[in-house]
């Protein structure tokens, strides 16, 4: 079989489109997966979405001025898309460092694999968590969709569309608020266990409510988290359901 020049460019802007998409995900293609796993990755997605068709005799080919403003073309492209599906993972972030920060996990930064950044032991925690729900929900599966349908709303080599930058203000603050109603339980739990132990620092002066603190609020934190993980999972499930239409309502597809 014989490559065109034509194939091969059209192949390659596509490759950068996916590439651009996948290193957004910490889940399929983060900091912590080597490299030469997101290019194969970035391969066989793309023979999947892109398989190799004959082109016609009379297909133009690119120059180096057009091919490389292409280039930069599909790398804005799945760059947009790719931080639509990255904010997801940044509510889950958002909520555990609140969670760790209410629960005092937070006097102790670790490195987050997961996300490439420093969190608490409990961001970490949580991020597993729902890294897991999102596996479990074939929520890679969603994701590679949402890849599949950016070629089909915004063709390879076609000019891009109107981007309105009030809908990645209005995806951000959504998803700000996401992340703070997923804490919401156990950020008020451990308010209300810091008025407890304020009344109690009152009547009981002799009380080191300091060092009794630190250890009742991580076991209430603990403990709540887990009770309220039951009403969790159905929210984190319909966030990442809403995956696919965020990256393209970004795009303005």
């Amino acid at each position: 079989m014989i490559v065109s020049i034509p194939q091969a460019q059209l192949f390659f802007l596509a490759l950068t489109r996916v590439l651009a998409l996948l290193i957004q995900v910490p889940v399929l293609a983060g900091r912590a997966t080597p490299d030469p796993i997101k290019i194969g990755l970035g391969l066989l997605v793309t023979m999947v979405i892109v398989p190799w068709q004959p082109l016609p005799a009379d297909a133009p080919t690119l120059d180096v001025i057009n091919f490389t403003a292409a280039i930069f073309r599909e790398l804005l492209i799945g760059t947009l898309a790719g931080f639509a599906a990255n904010l997801v993972f940044g509510a889950l972030q958002i909520a555990g460092s609140m969670i760790g920060l209410g629960s005092g996990f937070a006097a102790g930064q670790i490195l987050n694999p997961t996300l490439g950044d420093t969190g608490s032991a409990m961001d970490q925690v949580f991020v597993i968590l729902a890294t897991l729900l999102f596996l479990v929900m074939d929520g890679h599966h969603v994701f590679l969709l949402g890849v599949q349908r950016t070629f089909i709303a915004i063709p390879l080599n076609k000019p891009l569309p109107s981007l309105d930058m009030a809908r990645l203000i209005v995806m951000f603050s959504e998803l700000v608020a996401a992340g703070v109603q997923m804490s919401l339980s156990v950020v008020g739990t451990l308010l209300l266990t810091d008025i407890a132990m304020g009344l109690l620092a009152r009547v009981a002066p002799q009380i080191q409510i300091f060092f009794l603190g630190i250890p009742v609020k991580v076991g209430i934190g603990l403990l709540a988290l887990g009770l309220s993980l039951t009403a969790l999972f159905p929210f984190l499930s319909d966030l990442f359901r809403s995956l696919l239409p965020r990256m393209l309502n970004l795009l303005g597809a």
